[in-house]
């Protein structure tokens, strides 16, 4: 299967995924080399320190230019079978990431894939290094605004992946998530 986003092609193989960053002919043709190689890099370095702070992640198998090569995780997406465990469960490895000052930058159900009982994060496209409350606060609010989108009981799978957060994470980030819905532009009073 081959996926095109804005950003990246993905191929999906039977054992591996391959991930190939898309030349933009806007950009001046070494300085998109340069962005594509360096966010490659990065992509590649954050998996790699995700997963050694105990969160579940493709492992990375080769890295070279534009291209990731990765494991292929077999199983369906959280958004397919979600759960107030599940979401619990999500919420702690989130924490983990950002024990490590590890920004998912696009925490979603369809980015996170269950295997073999284990949550797997994938799509590290976005991420980033922060160690600062509101981008991890942003992190935790996307998410809650994916479970708002797709699901009746969201309110219930939000609580749990909160509970699940504070076991790890801070409870200052987790007020911080009240603040930036606060600040949303279409705030229900």
């Amino acid at each position: 299967m081959i996926y095109l986003g804005g950003e990246a092609e993905v191929r999906i193989l039977d054992e591996v995924v391959i991930k190939r960053r898309i030349s933009k002919r806007y950009r001046i043709k070494e300085l998109d080399e340069e962005i594509r190689f360096k966010r490659t890099r990065t992509e590649a370095k954050i998996i790699s320190a995700a997963r050694k702070v105990g969160v579940a992640t493709p492992i990375i198998l080769d890295v070279e230019g534009d291209t990731i090569v990765m494991e292929r995780i077999k199983g369906p997406t959280a958004k397919d079978c979600m759960n107030k465990d599940l979401c619990r469960e999500i919420g702690k490895s989130l924490a983990k990431m950002h024990s490590a000052n590890i920004i998912h930058g696009d925490v979603t159900p369809a980015n996170i894939i269950v295997s073999k009982g284990k949550i797997y994060f994938v799509d590290f496209g976005l991420a980033y290094f922060d160690s600062d409350v509101e981008a991890k606060g942003v992190d935790l609010h996307v998410f809650i605004e994916s479970l708002k989108a797709l699901y009746d009981d969201w309110e219930e799978l939000r609580n749990s992946f909160l509970d699940g957060y504070l076991e790890f994470g801070s409870r200052e980030v987790v007020e911080r998530v009240k603040e930036i819905e606060l600040r949303g532009r279409y705030v229900r009073r």
